[in-house]
């Protein structure tokens, strides 16, 4: 009788084990491990984010198709464009999420003229950007590429041009393609209705495989990225990737307050104490990728060290910051701006003061920009300089449905006599003379992002620096 009953107890203190780490876990210690939770799933949140309007919520105006489905519009991003911060105008986008569980995916790219900016950025769970089929990284060439997850082992089949294999079964697909003025919108069209995504059955003309288990995805509530509502998505994210084995013990930390990665995860059933210390150690984790991303924001070539693959992001968090892990600059990036591109395919120099420090604020005062004659950013595709609300972090609606300037605009700029050029960065019109040197600015905070598509090397090695704004009274 003795042995059952030890065994059950044995049973009842498992049952009752969340319960009793609560009891021994301090408010304190609560608060710090929910704090590094947030920066380590904060990527993971927003690209939730991203997954449910996009691929999830059918009544989301978001919404662009199911698993698997490319959705292209043939337009650059507006200010009604919501689910992305910080999103180009430069590249009309096909996006899909693509789902391989039971198979891999193929993509098809079709020939693309040489002059013609284009790439498909991959992206993981993690907001990793696994891999590239770009102008960049593959070059202006027709291919049809076999996207497989962590488990697949099959056949490749004839006709593949690569393989790329991913650390996670989902991963979120951006297709940009240049577009060179309006009246290109056309050709832009037939090189986006060449672009196929199809599961490996459909590219095969064989039989569809078993569907793979639905999910149980929660419903977004916009928000909740930034109270500890938060920890719910995080533990339903977890239940869709396979932590490394590096990370298991930071899991084994994170389940000290009920983030077990099983998805089960309710804040109501901790402790009014605990359910305190979490929403403390959420907004201290907000805060903290909040400063570090204010302080790295005065490097321009902070883009290019900030996005890449897990492989590129512990090394530069290493090299660069002299961190432990990866953890705070994937943070950083995802709320800067999430799936900014590689350093290889794009850098972004981001305005956020003006050159003596001051924070942007086109309510008080106007900007120039000025690029030197035969100073203007060295890339191989193009560039542009974005604005942005500092509030909402979106695209400026203004009279002009203008949010950009960029190189192939140059024909239109009026040169200063000296053949240097200036940008005018202001709420009002500088006059109908210098209008289409005019980027419209809100009525109050905002910042700008330079975008170089293709850098050279003097740009990603920091020969070439951006040029400042430079603050203008408005009296």
């Amino acid at each position: 009788m003795k042995k059952i009953y030890l065994i059950a107890l044995a049973g009842l203190m498992i049952i009752s084990s969340s319960f009793a780490s609560e009891q021994i876990l301090s408010a304190k210690e609560a608060t710090q491990i929910a704090k590094e939770a947030y920066i380590y799933g904060f990527p993971l949140v927003l690209n939730y984010k991203t997954m449910y309007s996009y691929a999830v919520d059918k009544k989301s105006p978001e919404y662009k198709g199911d698993f698997n489905k490319l959705a292209c519009v043939a337009r650059v991003y507006t200010p009604e464009d919501k689910a992305i911060i910080t999103p180009n105008s430069d590249t009309p986008y096909c996006m899909t999420w693509v789902d391989m569980r039971v198979e891999p995916v193929v993509f098809t790219i079709p020939e693309i003229e040489e002059k013609r900016f284009y790439e498909v950025q991959l992206i993981d769970l993690y907001t990793h950007n696994a891999a590239y089929i770009s102008t960049v990284a593959t070059g202006n060439v027709p291919g049809k590429y076999l996207l497989a997850g962590p488990e697949w082992k099959g056949e490749v089949p004839k006709g593949i041009t690569k393989v790329i294999p991913f650390e996670t079964q989902l991963l979120f697909s951006i297709h940009r393609t240049q577009l060179f003025n309006p009246s290109d919108i056309e050709n832009l069209k037939k090189i986006q209705d060449a672009y196929k995504v199809e599961p490996l059955h459909s590219y095969l003309g064989t039989k569809a495989p078993s569907a793979p288990a639905a999910i149980d995805f929660p419903k977004w509530k916009d928000g909740d990225e930034f109270n500890a509502q938060f920890f719910a998505y995080l533990d339903f994210m977890l239940t869709l990737v396979k932590t490394p084995d590096e990370e298991q013990t930071l899991m084994k930390r994170f389940a000290k307050i009920g983030l077990d990665g099983k998805g089960n995860f309710d804040i109501k059933k901790l402790s009014p104490e605990i359910q305190k210390a979490l929403e403390e150690g959420a907004q201290e984790g907000l805060a903290a990728i909040k400063e570090f991303g204010a302080k790295e924001s005065r490097d321009p070539l902070a883009s290019a060290k900030v996005f890449g693959t897990r492989a590129f992001l512990n090394k530069s968090a290493k090299d660069n910051y002299k961190l432990d892990d990866l953890f705070m600059i994937r943070a950083v990036a995802a709320q800067m701006g999430i799936y900014g591109n590689s350093g290889e395919e794009a850098i972004y120099p981001t305005y956020l003061a003006d050159a003596e420090g001051t924070p942007l604020d086109a309510s008080k005062n106007n900007y120039t920009m000025t690029f030197k004659k035969g100073a203007f950013p060295p890339v191989t595709a193009f560039w542009s300089l974005t604005m942005y609300d500092g509030k909402t972090q979106l695209l400026i609606d203004n009279p002009l449905n203008r949010y950009l300037l960029n190189s192939p605009m140059m024909d239109q700029f009026v040169l200063n006599k000296d053949g240097s050029l200036t940008f005018y960065v202001q709420k009002e019109s500088p006059g109908k003379d210098l209008e289409s040197n005019w980027l419209p600015a809100p009525d109050g905070p905002f910042y700008a992002v330079l975008r170089l598509y293709g850098p050279k090397t003097e740009a990603l090695e920091g020969k070439w620096t951006a040029p400042a704004l430079v603050k203008v009274s408005k009296d």
